[in-house]
């Protein structure tokens, strides 16, 4: 497998920042369904701070990826998908990525707005972006939630656009993401 991305396929940095944000992501919506069943108490604050930590790793990595993909050459679509396909992907990648920097940032701002301090791992602290203010941390909770929401729905089409490409087109589009075996 490449390590850099090719015109043909996905490298293996590319690969593995893409499994490892869906596997964050899907911890940190398990993460939060855990602590909402939680009564307060030092048992929910710990699963949240976890949650936050995650958050912020997701942030990070997502930088970090869109900083990999600007430096790399993207697999062409082209001759393998109708046009129309190429659009959808190419609408449902900016969804994508703006989802996963919108989803850390406003958990960060709705934190701050509760005034609780959001630590990463307890190696450092973010800074508090706003001023501790309730109804604003309840809007940006609201606002967390519904593009929790968003992002699924977006990552549904995702996966199954993936899965219509290796089910009945039966094209390599697919294989190049996964994380062996593949396109070279």
């Amino acid at each position: 497998m490449n390590f850099r991305n090719t015109t043909r396929a996905w490298g293996a940095v590319s690969k593995t920042f893409h499994w490892l944000i869906v596997a964050l992501i899907i911890t940190q919506w398990a993460l939060a369904e855990r602590a909402d069943d939680l009564p307060n108490g030092l048992a929910k604050l710990r699963l949240l701070d976890l949650h936050k930590s995650i958050g912020m790793t997701v942030f990070m990595l997502a930088i970090l990826r869109l900083v990999w993909r600007w430096a790399n050459p993207v697999p062409t679509l082209d001759g393998v998908t109708k046009r129309w396909e190429r659009l959808a992907a190419g609408l449902s990648h900016v969804a994508l990525y703006a989802l996963i920097f919108a989803m850390p940032i406003s958990g960060l701002l709705m934190s701050s707005a509760h005034n609780y301090s959001v630590s990463w791992f307890h190696l450092f602290q973010w800074p508090n972006f706003v001023q501790p203010d309730h109804e604003l941390a309840e809007s940006f909770e609201t606002v967390h939630k519904a593009l929790f929401k968003i992002l699924v729905g977006v990552a549904v089409l995702h996966v199954l656009g993936a899965l219509k490409h290796h089910v009945i087109d039966r094209n390599e589009v697919l294989k190049r993401m996964l994380p062996f075996g593949g396109v070279k």
